[in-house]
């Protein structure tokens, strides 16, 4: 696509200028490369640095949704030989009856989704970057202020180059803890979980290793596990703020036997654990995903409790509409396009409003179902799981939506381009 002249004042420095180039940030800027947009992307932490938030040693969920995504992007050839494939999802509550099993063959699929560390994905990502020349980075460096200026959105940076940058459009994805989001006066809420996560390789019995990723629910907080290459699997044990620092100061004899009585013995003993990681819990949510010439996506808009680890896949959709819907504005109007107006803005926001809120809701009451205490809870969650894993539809319409293939879809999600 035949790049829109768009040098005057009027039009700003940039068509779309994104403030944050972390997983979301970065796909969003491959995803806009293709088109006439003018795209400049600003991130505080060079890619390849030990502190990259972003691109640490978590293992990441990848929906089949987001791989299509991913793959129409041009990202999947670059990582297709450090993911691992998701077959089944096995659901259970510790010492209760009831479990649902999820599986890719009763969906008619080859897979589920995929596993992948973040660093890997980030590196695969900032590797693309470098490639499309259409895209213009300012890293290290950071947005610090913002406001409307002679009708376009101006920012202030602070580590670049230049002091200062318009745009038509500002796209905030700089994460659960951001900002920028409070500068544009959007307000968010904070609910804290009391919990922590605890990360960690773990390696379980090669002759029972495999394709299913496992969710077990404790009185403690939920347990995954996720599969990985040589049954060198990924452990995400949820404990509760006060407990978090006795496990993290364990022995990896002691943790491995607290992730044994957590999770049993469906994959063997656990023999070896490596490095522990914390992440504090916590639900963060936007009170709006839009403001006059900005949006924001992925964390900044609605971060997760990792329990379906649906937060970068929900981010990932937001990157496919915000991007169909640029692309589409371009398509129709070429170089007269404005990509800050309120009816993209607007059109943007009715996408992914109920998505947003479905996911969010669905990840919430899980935490809040499964934190109920006292035996007819349990029992009540045990039937449920019985009854759901009998019912195909409610079955098929779950996977769906775990999959990222329910509701309306964007055309990348459908494996078309954008």
């Amino acid at each position: 696509m035949a790049r829109a002249d768009k040098s005057n004042d009027s039009c700003g420095d940039f068509d779309v200028l994104i403030a944050g180039g972390g997983l979301v940030g970065g796909s969003l800027a491959i995803a806009l490369a293709g088109t006439s947009c003018r795209v400049g992307l600003v991130e505080a932490i060079p890619p390849d640095s030990d502190v990259q938030p972003s691109f640490d040693d978590r293992t990441i969920a990848l929906s089949r949704g987001s791989y299509r995504i991913l793959n129409e992007l041009g990202i999947w050839p670059l990582i297709a030989d450090s993911v691992w494939p998701i077959h089944k999802i096995h659901v259970s509550e510790q010492k209760r009856f009831g479990t649902a099993l999820i599986d890719a063959d009763e969906q008619g699929i080859p897979e589920l989704g995929f596993v992948i560390k973040s660093r890997r994905l980030g590196q695969a990502l900032w590797q693309k970057l470098g490639e499309l020349p259409t895209v213009t980075t300012f890293c290290p460096a950071r947005v610090t202020a913002t406001e409307i200026e002679a009708g376009l959105r101006s920012v202030t940076l602070a580590g670049a180059t230049v002091e200062s940058l318009s745009t038509q459009l500002l796209v905030v994805a700089d994460g659960a803890r951001s900002e920028l989001r409070g500068a544009l006066g959007i307000q968010s809420s904070d609910r804290d979980y009391g919990q922590v996560a605890v990360v960690a390789n773990i390696q379980v019995d090669p002759q029972r290793a495999g394709c299913v990723a496992y969710e077990r629910f404790t009185p403690e907080g939920p347990v995954a596990i996720l599969p990985g290459r040589d049954g060198l699997y990924t452990v995400v044990l949820a404990r509760t703020s006060e407990s978090a620092p006795t496990v993290m100061s364990m022995s990896d004899d002691e943790i491995l036997d607290l992730v044994q009585s957590a999770f049993g013995f469906r994959l063997g003993r656990f023999t070896r654990i490596g490095q522990r990681f914390a992440y504090p819990l916590h639900l963060v949510t936007a009170d709006s995903i839009v403001a006059e010439r900005a949006v924001v996506i992925g964390n900044a808009a609605n971060g997760l409790h990792p329990v379906a680890a649906q937060g970068f896949n929900l981010g990932l959709r937001d990157v496919a509409s915000l991007g169909e819907v640029i692309a589409d504005g371009y398509g129709l109007q070429a170089a007269a396009f404005d990509p800050g107006t309120v009816d993209i803005l607007t059109s943007y926001c009715d996408w992914r409003c109920s998505d947003q809120r479905k996911v969010v809701g669905f990840t919430d009451s899980l935490i809040r179902m499964f934190g109920i205490p006292g035996a007819p809870a349990s029992i009540g969650r045990g039937l449920a799981l019985a009854a759901f894993d009998m019912v195909p539809g409610a079955k098929q319409e779950l996977a769906r939506q775990t999959m990222g293939l329910s509701g309306r879809l964007s055309r990348l999600a459908r494996g078309l381009p954008l």
